[in-house]
């Protein structure tokens, strides 16, 4: 049996500065993947080309799309955001892997972890069930 939080547990409710930074870089992260996703479906030739650079067939590509689509949208409704952050963490981290695999440049590795940050910071600006899973501890 899960025991009840004490006030200390429990973080306040964000401030209102704070729920709409969160929000702000959310939706930032939901635009970008949107349009990569939509990017991937649609499939022009700058697409076509770097997904071959990667290494990865072009019949995957549409496919790719439609997952970050589907992830994008997951994090996007509040109350499945957490699990759409849980999907676009892997997601990201299979971008990662598959740009060191190439040997891309450095930039092309952080990116992903750069959107990754944005994403769990946006949620944890707006979500006391993040912040209480996710503490940020000021030990003196």
């Amino acid at each position: 049996m899960l025991a009840e939080p004490t006030t200390a547990s429990v973080p306040n409710p964000p401030s209102r500065g704070m729920r709409w930074t969160g929000r702000v870089l959310s939706a930032l992260v939901v635009l970008f993947l949107t349009f990569d996703g939509v990017a991937k479906i649609v499939q022009p030739a700058l697409v076509v080309e770097a997904t071959r650079h990667l290494g990865l067939p072009e019949g995957a590509i549409a496919g790719i799309g439609i997952v970050l689509l589907a992830c994008a949208a997951i994090y996007a409704i509040p109350r499945t955001a957490i699990l759409g952050a849980v999907l676009l963490t892997g997601y990201l981290g299979g971008a990662i892997a598959t740009h060191v695999r190439v040997g891309d440049p450095t930039f092309t590795k952080v990116f992903p972890v750069i959107v990754g940050v944005l994403a769990w910071g946006g949620l944890w600006l707006r979500d006391p069930a993040v912040r209480r899973v996710m503490p940020v501890r000021r030990d003196g």
